[in-house]
């Protein structure tokens, strides 16, 4: 049998505490049983073995002098030893029943038992988890992203070792759970080898690094996207297997460029706050994105690009075709024929788009109201 190091139970351990999160009335009201029980078995035993009294007894003996009921004594207690030993019963039999009694009622009082119950249920939902999200970190990018999720529709857990954070999480309606995501255990029972996706969002980037190389080698097939706050970072997590890098503080900096290099074109994207996504932007002159997926039947097998660009009041652009394989190709040529199980990204007019979705499995649709023309 192979020997575990302590470094191993020191992980089992707090992995158990974050999972069920112990609270302080639970971890009081068994201590006080567990005084109790000890307290009746030390009492139990001693009167048995060394007084030679009948087990019974003994057991009775001990049962009514620590709740004091004022039956007499069951034997006499004629020496000064045997006298020693029953005060001390008394003295820890009272503790233990005070305690037992205070922490029930701080644990009935702070709804520890509710508290309990909607962990094991949350427990439950996670672990039934399929084809979900797992987010790494619940600060600013985390809370965002989370919310943008929840809007998709796509289920989601949140990690993270902030329980000031989880709790901010479940009172929003999320599956989180306090735990560190570095912890491969931890991973495996949120899912990982179930999911569609994980994305790390920390603001360190070696943690963000060494969950990328830990969700890689339990899942080859998820989809990672990670963050990272410095460009030199990137290679890295590309090395340690995500698929997708954000930076954003590069990013940001792109956009104050563009901000003041194209002023006029932001003033007609972005009419809001300056949170706008890519697709409500398109939004403002009533464009509509999607991605198309090349079905069995698609009359489209073998064709070009060229002939799925179609015009209607205004031209489709495939902006990007991504293979069966995962290989994306970028601004493709009008001549890339297109293959079984190919993905299209397809940006149209919002009128015209519907002559186009027949000929395809709809992946991903967002579509835009639009401004009203005049």
């Amino acid at each position: 049998m192979s020997r575990r190091s302590p470094s191993f139970l020191i992980r089992q351990t707090k992995r158990l505490r974050a999972r069920w999160q112990i609270s302080p009335g639970l971890r009081n009201l068994g201590m006080a049983v567990s005084l109790f029980i000890g307290v009746l078995l030390v009492g139990t035993l001693g009167y048995w073995v060394f007084a030679g009294w009948p087990f019974l007894d003994a057991l009775y003996m001990v049962v009514i002098t620590i709740f004091g009921v004022g039956f007499g004594e069951v034997r006499p207690v004629h020496t000064p030893l045997l006298r020693w030993f029953t005060m001390l019963i008394i003295l820890l039999g009272s503790a233990a029943v005070v305690g037992m009694v205070g922490a029930l009622v701080q644990f009935v009082t702070e709804g520890e038992i509710k508290q309990v119950l909607e962990s094991q249920r949350m427990n439950q939902k996670i672990t039934q988890l399929q084809d979900h999200v797992i987010i790494c970190g619940y600060g600013r990018m985390g809370q965002i992203l989370a919310q943008r999720v929840q809007a998709a529709g796509l289920p989601f857990i949140v990690l993270d070792i902030s329980e000031e954070r989880i709790r901010e999480a479940t009172e929003h309606g999320y599956l989180a759970q306090l735990g560190n995501a570095e912890d491969e255990e931890i991973l495996i029972w949120s899912g990982v080898q179930r999911a569609r996706a994980l994305a790390t969002v920390l603001p360190d980037d070696a943690l963000n690094v060494f969950i990328t190389l830990t969700a890689r080698g339990l899942n080859e097939g998820l989809t990672i996207l990670a963050r990272g706050e410095f460009p030199a970072t990137e290679r890295k997590l590309r090395l340690a297997g995500a698929d997708h890098v954000v930076l954003p503080a590069t990013i940001g900096a792109m956009r104050l460029a563009y901000l003041i290099t194209h002023p006029a074109t932001i003033d007609l994207l972005d009419r809001n706050d300056g949170s706008s996504t890519l697709n409500e932007m398109l939004n403002q002159i009533s464009l509509r994105m999607e991605e198309l997926l090349v079905p069995e039947d698609s009359p489209l097998i073998g064709r070009t690009v060229g002939d799925v660009e179609v015009r209607g009041e205004r031209t489709f652009i495939v902006v990007a075709l991504r293979r069966e394989d995962g290989t994306l190709v970028d601004d493709p040529e009008r001549d890339t024929v297109v293959h079984l199980g190919d993905t299209l990204i397809v940006v149209g007019h919002r009128r015209d788009m519907p002559r186009l979705v027949p000929n395809f499995t709809l992946r991903r649709q967002t579509q835009y109201r639009g401004a009203r023309r005049g």
